[in-house]
């Protein structure tokens, strides 16, 4: 494996050590520290297996996933804003470093999610190709995006905090029929082609990156708590079980809105996402 990889078990294990023994700074920033580190392995692994991963052979892309990641999740924190459901504790009273944490942590979440739906990938052996199809012109991808931009505005205009699932679901309706229709990597095209690969691979790396979100989150001194008003007295770490069930939507949503944005404004190599 590229030595990268062995890097980025040094920073699990040191990040994860310090935080047990709440060492700082790895007690309080273990959240963006441990997710580098499982980057950094993960593409290794990829990289060992295929022979091209996002950093060995589409390093200025994975910049551009990085940092575009850092946006695309304050959208969801834009939106937490409305229906608060959960809220940060023990962050830095240092309004820089505050916000160098949010960068950090913001920009390995996209990432995770990628490389680990490339690993499943890998994994189970369910690599398809991706070929070109005319789009359909029966007039569902409008009622798809339609109900998108419902889901989207139904929080703007009655905020609640029982209103998660529109959040974590629009954006997939909203952007997916748009990526199809000009031809772009989505969801629908994969379907329609008979390929599930990308669904599954994203879904399932929704749910390990969810669980590894919470699984860190819960012992670090800087941390997220919810105030979902749903089964609170049923919790796995912090988050209320029926929680974890938001992860692989928020997986397809952070495909759907990339792949939207990379069109716009990537104009360099591109990689294949989850497949």
């Amino acid at each position: 494996m590229p030595l990268y990889a062995y890097l980025g078990v040094a920073f699990l294990a040191i990040s994860e050590l310090g935080m047990a023994f709440r060492i700082e700074p790895f007690w309080s920033w273990h959240t963006p520290i441990a997710w580098t580190g499982y980057i950094l392995l993960i593409d290794g692994i990829i990289f060992k297996k295929r022979g091209s991963s996002w950093l060995m052979t589409n390093r200025r892309e994975f910049l551009f996933l990085a940092i575009l990641s850092v946006p695309l999740w304050a959208v969801f924190e834009g939106y937490n804003l409305l229906i608060k459901n959960w809220h940060y504790i023990n962050l830095p009273e240092n309004v820089i470093a505050r916000y160098l944490g949010y960068g950090w942590a913001f920009a390995t979440i996209s990432p995770a999610i990628f490389e680990t739906a490339e690993l499943v990938g890998l994994i189970v052996q369910r690599r398809s190709s991706i070929v070109d199809r005319p789009a359909s012109d029966d007039g569902r991808w409008m009622m798809l995006i339609a109900a998108g931009a419902a889901m989207l505005l139904w929080p703007l205009v009655w905020p609640s905090p029982y209103l998660a699932a529109p959040v974590w679901l629009g954006f997939i309706f909203l952007l997916d029929p748009i990526n199809y229709r000009l031809g772009a990597e989505s969801l629908i095209g994969d379907v329609r082609r008979g390929h599930w690969d990308r669904l599954i691979n994203l879904s399932v790396s929704g749910f390990i990156c969810g669980g590894l979100w919470e699984f860190w989150n819960y012992w670090a001194r800087a941390k997220w708590i919810y105030d979902v008003p749903i089964m609170q007295g049923w919790k796995i770490f912090e988050m209320p079980l029926p929680g974890y069930f938001g992860f692989p939507p928020f997986a397809l949503e952070c495909f759907t809105m990339y792949v939207f944005i990379r069109r716009l404004f990537w104009r360099g190599q591109t990689r294949l996402i989850a497949v």
